[in-house]
């Protein structure tokens, strides 16, 4: 009979082990690695991962990432006057030396303080400059709203019609189910591209995945060095040690990319960072090293994953992988 104090401590052990088995791929059930300034923050959704979630190990500082800069208040602007000096220091020396002759007995007009002449000199003279005053305010009004108006187009998308906008991606496997950016359910998942990526960009990122799981499934270290940054070669080597720990290897064949889109791509420097959404399926299972029986999974049915893998060049290089994140 099986003693239930040790079929208690079995039963703790598998739900201990279960999900590190269950997410056996390169990188697999964590968000780790660096994007640059961005690192902290989640990358804009696509539609192959809506909710992709922000790095939670790196080696990049917290405070490195870019500073917050806080929306100026828009300027104040003052009255006409302190806006055109020239005529307000015109309408000030007249007004002064109107009211200064009234005061000493000149007027505007030069007539007695008494003189009904001065009197209406002074009116008349207001009358001028107050029609002139005007005449001034609607010529610099009128040309203030001109000058507004040509500043901000009617369109919200730096003057270009959201009716001729397109997605940007361009070959089958990434992009093939985003639509453009005329479709009301696609506005917020269009990518921010600020660099340019190709076909060729999108080909190299399908051949890194099979890559860099094909040789993790192998054990091998040294490939994955020409693969990925040695900040993500640490954590698949700290996988692979955990896993030999514990006397089992995983093995992942057969990956395919079923669905991918760009999230983001931007420069720093003299890298270029690009964040994709993938989502592929394969055969993952775990065997012991011993017998090389299958402890979890199966050779038989595939099992899909949905991530967003960071990618990053030198100026002129090759990319390679930098950051893995969960969708």
């Amino acid at each position: 009979m099986v003693n239930p104090r040790w079929l208690a401590v079995l039963t703790a052990l598998v739900i201990a082990l279960a999900p590190a088995l269950a997410e056996a791929r390169a990188g697999a059930g964590s968000s780790a690695g660096s994007r640059g300034s961005r690192t902290y923050e989640a990358p804009p959704p696509t539609r192959t991962a809506p909710a992709p979630t922000p790095v939670e190990r790196s080696i990049t500082p917290q405070q490195q990432q870019r500073p917050a800069v806080a929306p100026s208040a828009p300027a104040q602007p003052g009255g006409f006057f302190s806006r055109n000096p020239f005529l307000s220091g015109i309408f000030g020396g007249m007004l002064g030396a109107g009211i200064f002759g009234m005061l000493f007995g000149g007027g505007f007009s030069g007539a007695g303080l008494g003189s009904m002449s001065g009197m209406l000199g002074l009116m008349l003279q207001a009358l001028l400059i107050g029609g002139l005053l005007y005449l001034a305010f609607s010529f610099f009004r009128r040309k203030t709203m001109a000058a507004a108006e040509s500043a901000h187009p009617g369109y919200g998308f730096s003057g270009i019609s959201p009716e001729t906008s397109t997605a940007s991606s361009s070959i089958p496997e990434f992009g093939a189910a985003v639509v453009g950016v005329n479709s009301a359910s696609n506005r917020a998942y269009s990518p921010s591209n600020e660099t340019s990526i190709s076909a060729k960009d999108y080909k190299d990122f399908e051949a890194l995945l099979t890559d860099i799981q094909a040789a993790y499934s192998e054990g091998d270290i040294h490939k994955i060095r020409g693969l990925a940054t040695p900040e993500m070669v640490g954590y698949f080597s700290e996988q692979l040690s955990v896993n030999s720990s514990r006397g089992v290897e995983n093995k992942i064949t057969a990956v395919k990319l079923d669905q991918g889109d760009l999230s983001e791509a931007w420069s720093e420097a003299s890298i270029d960072y690009a964040t994709v959404a993938m989502r592929f399926s394969m055969i993952d299972i775990t065997k012991s090293i011993a017998d090389g029986r299958i402890v979890e999974g199966s050779d038989q049915a595939r099992v899909e994953a949905t991530e967003l893998w960071t990618f990053l060049r030198g100026d002129g290089g090759k990319w390679i992988l930098s950051a893995i994140q969960q969708a």
